[in-house]
């Protein structure tokens, strides 16, 4: 256990630098693990409950002895104390069989238990009371194990160089016995034959090794995740980032749905989401891993778990301040947002009081328009009575004269029309306030739709009777242009805002201020419009208005 934590920090600052789909869905994965991880625990806690029930209705010494060692592989990874009592257990009932070599076996295992939580005395003390003499294979290789495994926590833990050199003597001593009497394919056979390729820097014979390791496990099993994790210090010495993560990822799920809380491979991967800056994800998987470790009851695992922890907990602390200052800077801006707002709604609510003010006036200025349109009607008659007596006029003023005619006949319709269209618009309006529809009457007087459809049935009559008036001024107009810049209009019988301009100056309206009233452009607009027409007339651009002006006039 040392060496690999020896291991694993030795390569500790190797950051993350690639990460492909699978990485992301395997995060994800041990994300849903974590938060279905009391189900895991349920399941084995369901067995270790069956299990307990086979260790108290065992009534053959040999019967209950196998159910303790059952009790004790449920227990190792889940719980250490628990773990060891059944080990004791054990024992006591080895002995009552008499059987040597079982009692050998699991005071080996007790003493293993000893060393991979700290009790470094209590595991040297459990090994020394043991004798060897007729000792089966098997259990001489589980002692040895547990000699290996303590002079190796020895070793690491130690300070002082001697002492150190003494201690991984005694652990090569033991490791080559363990050789010698564990069968080839055990765990911690293939284990530190891979750390010692690893050692030497044979990456290609290590990863070849844990090929053959991975082949003896079941996917997804407990050894699963030892053959895993193993697996990725083989690609992290490769610098292959990708691999190492996966592999890393399939050690950590195992372990989860194992119900495991001896985990050697949750707080790695929680190292390495810190140094690629996943500090939530961090912060939740070493959480996880030091409740597990405290589950479980080993010292030495919250030893290598706490700096870790410390560390991902302060990048964790200043990640929550940046995002609290974050917040009260959106705060800040939401708050000047809503004090605009409260002033936008201030400034419509005045604006809508003005525009009630301005619909009466509006309401009194039509009643005197339809008062001035009767009068016009008859100063018109009494205006085409006098035309009529002046018919021999030159050409010149016959054309004013029928320009006029047309455009007042026009004028008059229009009038009629918008007569027509207010008092529909009172009926509806006197039809709304019996129904106390006064939401709907706002509506209507905040919409611009009819406006809009009014400027258009004027610019088309407009566009109408100028054209019956001068009914080649397209082409007359564009004649006085360069090739580039002449106007043509899609729709057969209509003019574009830029001849809608020279229309109205061919018919002596000149002043862009009153142009861009009858047109409802602003002065700039119109001044741009015809700045931008005359600059590609033929010929000398000043004359250009003066000659559109004498557009349909007799030669």
């Amino acid at each position: 256990m040392r060496l690999l934590t020896l291991f694993l920090t030795c390569v500790l600052s190797m950051g993350i630098h690639a990460q492909d789909s699978t990485i992301k869905q395997k995060l994800e994965e041990i994300d849903n693990a974590i938060a279905h991880s009391s189900d895991y625990v349920a399941k084995r806690e369901a067995r270790i409950t069956e299990a307990r029930n086979n260790f108290a209705t065992a009534r053959q010494t040999a019967a209950k002895y196998e159910s303790a060692l059952a009790l004790y592989e449920l227990y190792r990874p889940f719980i250490s104390d628990s773990a060891m009592f059944f080990l004791r257990e054990g024992i006591r009932l080895a002995d009552e069989m008499g059987d040597r070599s079982e009692g050998v076996r699991c005071r080996s295992l007790l003493a293993l238990r000893c060393s991979n939580i700290g009790m470094y005395d209590e595991a040297l003390m459990t090994l020394d009371s043991i004798n060897l003499t007729g000792v089966s294979r098997e259990a001489m290789g589980e002692y040895y194990r547990a000699r290996n495994n303590v002079y190796n926590e020895l070793g690491y833990y130690s300070r002082l160089d001697n002492m150190r050199d003494a201690y991984y003597q005694q652990a090569g001593k033991y490791e080559a016995l363990m050789y010698e009497t564990l069968p080839p394919d055990d765990p911690d056979c293939y284990a530190r034959r891979e750390l010692a390729l690893n050692a030497k820097g044979d990456l290609k014979a290590a990863l070849q090794l844990n090929d053959e390791w991975l082949k003896t496990v079941e996917p997804g099993s407990h050894p699963y995740a030892l053959v895993t994790l193993y697996r990725y210090l083989e690609f992290k010495a490769q610098n292959d980032s990708v691999e190492m993560m996966r592999w890393l990822c399939e050690s950590v799920l195992a372990d989860v749905r194992n119900g495991v809380m001896d985990q050697g491979s949750m707080w790695e991967l929680a190292n390495q989401l810190m140094l690629q800056n996943d500090i939530d994800r961090a912060y939740r998987y070493i959480s996880y891993t030091s409740d597990c470790a405290g589950r479980y009851g080993s010292r030495q695992r919250q030893w290598q778990i706490s700096p870790l922890l410390n560390e991902i907990a302060k990048s964790y602390k200043a990640k929550s301040e940046r995002t609290t200052n974050q917040l009260w800077v959106t705060l800040a801006a939401i708050s000047i947002l809503i004090v605009l707002l409260l002033g936008v709604l201030f400034f419509l609510n005045r604006r809508n009081r003005q525009l009630a003010v301005a619909r009466n006036a509006l309401n009194d200025t039509n009643a005197q328009l339809a008062a001035l349109n009767d009068e016009l009607k008859s100063a018109n008659s009494q205006l085409s009575s006098t035309n009529g007596q002046l018919a021999v006029v030159n050409a010149q003023l016959k054309d004013a004269n029928n320009v006029k005619d047309e455009y007042i006949g026009r004028f008059l319709a229009l009038c009629a029309q918008y007569v027509d269209k207010l008092d529909s618009y009172r009926k509806m309006v006197t039809k709304k306030i019996k129904k106390n529809e006064l939401a709907d009457i706002l509506q209507l007087s905040k919409s611009s739709e009819q406006k809009e459809r009014d400027i258009e049935d004027l610019n088309q009559s407009f566009d109408s009777a100028f054209l019956h008036l001068f009914p080649h001024f397209v082409d007359d107009f564009n004649a006085l242009l360069q090739p580039e810049v002449q106007i043509h209009p899609r729709d057969k019988g209509r003019l574009t805002t830029d001849l809608r301009i020279f229309a109205l100056i061919r018919l002596g309206i000149d002043d862009s201020s009153k142009i861009a009233e009858f047109l409802h452009y602003s002065v700039n607009t119109i001044y741009n419009y015809r700045a931008r027409i005359k600059n590609g007339a033929i010929g000398n651009r000043e004359q250009f208005e003066r000659r559109v002006k004498e557009i349909g006039l007799p030669e």
